[in-house]
């Protein structure tokens, strides 16, 4: 009898390290992400509860930002941007993993609706560039989107980043 008590002994041991194994390493796998239905902030930057999220390799039209249509007319391309995006997304649940924050302490993550790649989809579709100062990932869909005169690239826009340095 005392030799069954010492191997339950051992056994709940053993059960109790594996589980403390596993817990660690799906802790670090789900620790960086971020799941939930996004408020839409402008086309590069969301939020879900109470994290912001920008939008990792992409830059989009900040929201006062001016482009000039194939008239050289202006249009109010940061506000489209940002709700091609809310149209987009839709008031569904998105992931976002991340890495690192910024130094306005925003996660820096690819986020995804269901499969699809969300800033892979804002490039393809017009509504930010590839920002290549931090990825090359997008500039395949910023050509697609370019050559096909979608979104921003219907006409004239300042890059969002230069946009940025210039109305401070």
């Amino acid at each position: 009898m005392t030799y069954f008590i010492y191997l339950n002994k051992i056994l709940l041991k053993i059960l109790a390290g594996t589980f403390i194994v596993y817990s660690i390493i799906f802790s670090k796998v789900y620790c960086n992400e971020i799941i939930g239905k996004p408020s839409i902030i402008d086309g590069d930057t969301i939020k879900i509860l109470n994290y912001k999220i920008r939008l990792h390799g992409v830059d989009s039209p900040e929201i006062n930002q001016l482009c000039l249509d194939k008239n050289n007319k202006q249009w109010q391309c940061g506000i489209r941007a940002k709700n091609s995006l809310n149209n987009f997304i839709s008031n569904k649940n998105i992931k976002c993993i991340y890495n690192k924050k910024d130094r306005y302490k925003r996660f820096i993550g690819t986020c995804y609706l269901n499969e699809i790649d969300i800033q892979e989809w804002m490039v393809k579709n017009g509504w930010a560039i590839a920002y290549k100062k931090y990825s090359k990932k997008y500039v395949e869909a910023e050509i697609y989107a370019k050559n096909n005169n979608l979104g921003i690239w219907k006409g004239k826009f300042l890059e969002p980043y230069k946009w940025r340095r210039l109305n401070k």
